[in-house]
């Protein structure tokens, strides 16, 4: 049996030494956000260079596509309680998740974020560049922490490696 399962599969940043195959791969990710305006939702999202997906549009919720199988739904909170009995937290007061999109370069990681400030987000931490790996993170309009990054994957291999690949100082 090979381990070269293709990134696409496995989500992977490409360049990486090939991870283990997983026994079930999945071939999209879909991350449910609840938001309380959701056209102003989709607005920020469009203005940050992502695209509104028809197919998972209506009234109550709303795809934004991040890349080929990468997508957040958008989903007014009360449409967003109907598929978990959990309560839903404030993310302005309190964090579960940081979602990060690997980008192509260090100038996409910039055009987005700053498209993110210029939107209406807020910055969640300052820039980082540890040489490997360059990165920004923001809020959008309803307090979902992101983080937008470009990595030399060879670096961040060896510096992985090393022991030396972790990035803490988050917010």
């Amino acid at each position: 049996m090979s381990t070269d399962v293709p990134a696409e599969t496995t989500g992977a940043p490409t360049g990486l030494p090939t991870p283990p195959t997983p026994r079930i791969a999945a071939s999209h990710v879909f991350v449910n956000l609840p938001v309380r305006d959701l056209d102003a939702a989709k607005r920020f999202y469009e203005a940050i260079g992502f695209a509104v997906d028809p197919t998972f549009t209506d009234e109550n919720a709303s795809g934004i596509v991040f890349g080929t199988s990468i997508y957040a739904m958008l989903l007014r909170p009360e449409y967003f309680g109907t598929f978990t009995s959990r309560p839903q937290t404030d993310p302005t007061q309190a964090i579960e998740v940081i979602t990060a999109l690997g980008l192509a370069s260090r100038a996409d990681v910039d055009a987005v974020a700053d498209a993110a400030l210029a939107a209406g987000g807020t910055e969640s931490r300052p820039t980082q560049d540890l040489g490997w790996m360059y990165s920004r993170g923001f809020c959008d309009l309803d307090g979902h922490h992101w983080e937008v990054l470009a990595m030399d994957t060879e670096t961040a291999a060896q510096a992985f490696a090393q022991g030396t690949g972790h990035a803490g100082d988050g917010a």
